[in-house]
C-alpha cells in the first residue's frame, strides 16, 4: 500500500480487518490500540482517536505481521525526517474487583529501564496524575523493565527490529473504570473525561519525547493536536449555529413596551405591578429541541471540540425551555442554570460600592447629552473606522422604540432606544462598550472557522460584559453613577433570588439606596423582565474576574478572539497552537490610547475592584 505523509494532510483509511488509521500530520509518533477478542465491543477503541496519528486494531495473530509492516512504512520515513519515532501502544487492563460510583481511573505504564525512553515513560506518569475522573485522582503504576505490549499477545516489533528503525515503545493499560465488562456497558460520560484527559496526556508525553530524542522542538505541546478537521465538525458547527441563529433570546425576553410600561407605573403612584408585553415567539421550541438534540456530536473525535459543542448545546437547550417558561415562575430557574446569581460575596462588593459611592443629584460634566440620532451619528464614525482596518466589518447602528435598555447589540448590529439620552462625559464609554467589545468580538468570530465564536461558545456573557465595563474604566467613562448602577444590579438580583416581586424591589433601590425613581423602574425591569432574569449580576461579576485575569499575568488581546467564557481561554491558546484558529483581524480602537496602556499596567497592582475603582478617584 502507497502512503503519502505530508506535512499539515489527514490521512484516513478503513484497513479491514484491522480496523482504522489516521494520520493527521507528519509527526514522530503514533498510538496503536489493539483490542482483545473478549472485547468485542468499542468501550476503548475511542480512547485514541483525538491523536494526530493513530491505528485501531484487533489481536488476531493473521494481521499482525501485515500491519507491522504497515507501520514499519510510516516509521521508516518519519525515521529520516525526525531521527526517532515513538509508538504508544495501548490496551484494556482486568476487569476491576470493585465497582462503584467513585472508581478511580487507573493506569499502568510499561517501557524499557533505560535512560532512552524513561524521561518519556515519566512525563507520561505525571500527565496522567493530573487527570481527575469525576473528583477522584487516577491510580498510576510506572513499570519499567515491564513488556510494551498487552499481556497474551506478541509484540509487533522486537527488540532488533525497534534498534534497526530507531523506534522508541510505550506501553499503557488503560483499566476499566469506564465500561462494565459483563454487562457490555459503556458509561458515556466517563468515557468523555477519559478521552479528553489522555488526549491531554498524550500531547505531553509526545512534546517530551520530541524535545528529548528527535531533532525538532515544538514550542508548546497543544501545537502536537490535530489540525485537520473532518467533515463532521464543520456539519455540527453549522447545525449549532443555524438553531442558536434561529432566535434572539435578549430580544424574546426583553418587553416592547418599556416606555408605555414606565409612565403607567408613574402615573399609579409607584406602587402597581406593571404589565409587560412580550414579543411573539418566531419559533416552536419544542421542534428547535429536535434539531438541537439530532445533530450527531458523537461523531466528532476531536475531544476538545467535542466538549465546547455539547456545552453550547446544552446552553441552547436552556434558553429554549425559558422561553417555553417565559411569564412563569419556572423561569427564574432556567436563569439561574444560565446566568448564576448574586453570592454572597458579590453581595458584599455591591453594597461596599454603594457605600463608597452615595447618590450625588447629578453626574459632574457639562450637562450637554446627545439623543440617539447624535448617538447613532458617533458609532457610525467609529464603524468607519473598524471597516477600514477590516472591510467585512459590516454593522449598522437601528434606532428602535421597541427595546427596553438604552443599547444592545444583537447579531452584529448596535440597536439604540428612541429614548436614549447619553451624558457627554460617556460616549467614549459607551462606545467601547457596545462596539469595542460586542461588535469587535463578534466580527473577530466571523473571522474564524467555527460559527460558534461569533454565536457565543456556552457561558460567553460574563467575560464579554467584564471586558466590556472595563473598557468604560480604560477610557476614563467610568462614573459614580455608573458604578452604582452596577451594584444595583447585583442587589436586585439577590432580591429577585429572596423572591422580591417588581414593586419591592423598586422600592428597594429608590428608597433605600437613592436611586431615581426611572432609573430604580429600569434596573427593576432588567431583573424581573420575562419573570426573573439573573443576567445582570455578570457585570459586577464579570469585571472582577476580568481584573483577576490580569493582574495573574493574562493577556488583554486573548479575550477578544471571539465571544468566549474565561474558562475558555486556555482552550481557545490550544486551538491556536494547533493552528485551528486564525489570528484576530479586529482590536479594540481604545488599546491605541497612551492612557489606555497606563491604566492597564496599573492593573497589576490592584487586588479587587474596590481598589480599581479608588484609582479612579470618584
Amino acid at each position: 500500500m502507497a502512503l503519502r505523509l505530508d506535512e499539515g494532510k489527514s490521512v484516513r483509511r478503513r484497513l479491514p480487518p484491522w480496523g482504522r488509521l489516521h494520520i493527521d500530520r507528519s509527526l514522530p509518533f503514533i498510538c496503536v490500540y489493539r483490542r482483545p477478542k473478549s472485547l468485542d465491543f468499542a468501550a476503548t477503541e475511542r480512547l485514541v482517536i483525538a491523536q494526530a496519528s493513530y491505528v485501531t486494531a484487533t489481536d488476531d495473530e493473521a494481521q499482525r505481521k501485515p500491519l507491522s509492516r504497515l507501520l514499519e512504512t510510516i516509521i521508516a520515513k518519519m525515521k529520516r525526517e525526525f531521527g526517532a519515532f515513538l509508538l504508544l501502544e495501548i490496551w484494556n487492563g482486568p476487569p476491576l474487583r470493585k465497582r462503584g460510583h467513585g472508581s478511580r481511573a487507573n493506569f499502568r505504564i510499561c517501557a524499557r529501564d533505560s535512560a532512552s525512553i524513561a524521561p518519556t515513560a515519566q512525563a507520561l506518569g505525571r500527565a496522567l496524575k493530573e487527570f481527575r475522573l469525576g473528583d477522584r485522582s487516577s491510580d498510576v503504576d510506572l513499570d519499567l523493565g515491564a513488556h510494551e505490549s498487552a499481556p497474551g499477545l506478541l509484540p509487533l516489533f522486537d527488540r532488533r527490529k525497534c534498534e534497526a528503525l530507531g523506534l522508541h515503545l510505550l506501553g499503557l493499560e488503560v483499566g476499566a473504570s469506564h465500561y462494565n465488562l459483563k454487562g457490555r456497558q459503556i458509561y458515556p460520560l466517563l468515557l468523555r473525561q477519559l478521552q479528553r484527559g489522555l488526549d491531554r496526556a498524550f500531547q505531553k508525553t509526545f512534546f517530551e519525547f520530541m524535545k528529548t530524542r528527535t531533532t525538532h522542538r515544538p514550542a508548546n505541546y497543544q501545537a502536537l493536536g490535530r489540525r485537520a478537521m473532518v467533515k463532521a465538525v464543520w456539519e455540527v458547527d453549522r447545525q449549532l449555529a443555524e438553531v442558536s441563529n434561529g432566535f434572539d433570546f435578549l430580544l424574546q425576553v426583553t418587553p416592547v413596551n418599556a416606555e408605555q410600561a414606565w409612565r403607567r407605573f408613574k402615573h399609579e403612584g409607584y406602587d402597581k405591578e406593571p404589565v409587560f408585553y412580550y414579543r411573539h415567539l418566531p419559533v416552536d421550541p419544542t421542534l428547535l429541541k429536535r434539531n438541537l438534540y439530532a445533530i450527531p456530536i458523537e461523531r466528532i473525535e476531536d475531544p476538545t471540540l467535542t466538549m465546547l459543542f455539547r456545552e453550547k448545546q446544552e446552553e441552547l437547550d436552556r434558553e429554549l425551555t425559558m422561553l417555553v417558561d417565559r411569564e412563569t415562575p419556572r423561569f427564574i430557574y432556567g436563569s439561574l442554570q444560565l446566568f448564576g446569581g448574586a453570592d454572597e460575596r458579590l453581595v458584599a462588593l455591591a453594597q461596599r460600592l454603594l457605600k463608597a459611592f452615595p447618590p450625588r443629584s447629578r453626574e459632574a460634566g457639562s450637562g450637554i447629552t446627545l439623543n440617539a440620532e447624535a448617538f447613532a451619528q458617533r458609532a457610525l464614525e467609529e464603524f468607519r473606522y473598524y471597516r477600514s482596518t477590516y472591510p467585512a466589518f459590516k454593522a449598522k447602528a437601528e434606532i428602535r422604540s421597541d427595546i427596553a435598555s438604552g443599547l444592545m447589540v444583537s447579531r452584529g448590529n448596535l440597536l439604540i432606544s428612541r429614548e436614549t439620552r447619553v451624558p457627554l462625559s460617556r460616549v467614549d464609554a459607551l462606545l467601547q462598550h457596545e462596539v469595542g467589545t460586542h461588535l469587535v468580538t463578534y466580527y473577530n468570530g466571523r473571522a474564524q472557522p467555527f460559527r460558534q465564536l461569533y454565536s457565543g461558545l456556552a457561558g460567553y456573557e460574563e467575560l464579554q460584559e467584564g471586558l466590556a465595563v472595563l473598557s468604560e474604566y480604560l477610557v476614563g467613562g467610568m462614573s459614580r453613577p455608573r458604578i452604582r448602577l452596577l451594584a444595583a444590579r447585583v442587589l436586585a438580583t439577590q432580591a429577585l433570588q429572596m423572591g422580591s416581586k417588581f414593586v419591592d424591589t423598586y422600592r428597594l433601590l429608590n428608597r433605600e439606596h437613592g436611586f431615581e425613581r426611572r432609573t430604580a423602574f429600569t434596573v427593576a425591569l432588567r431583573i424581573h423582565r420575562g419573570g426573573g432574569l439573573t443576567k445582570d449580576a455578570v457585570y459586577l461579576r464579570g469585571v472582577s474576574e476580568v481584573v483577576r485575569y490580569l493582574r495573574e499575568g493574562g493577556e488583554i488581546e486573548q479575550l477578544f478572539v471571539g465571544k468566549i467564557a474565561a474558562a475558555h481561554v486556555p482552550i481557545i491558546k490550544e486551538l491556536q497552537w494547533r493552528g485551528v484558529l486564525r489570528p484576530a483581524p479586529l482590536m479594540p480602537r481604545y488599546l491605541q490610547y497612551p492612557e489606555v496602556q497606563r491604566r492597564l499596567q496599573q492593573l497589576c497592582q490592584v487586588s479587587s475592584v474596590m481598589d480599581l475603582l479608588a484609582r479612579r478617584g470618584l
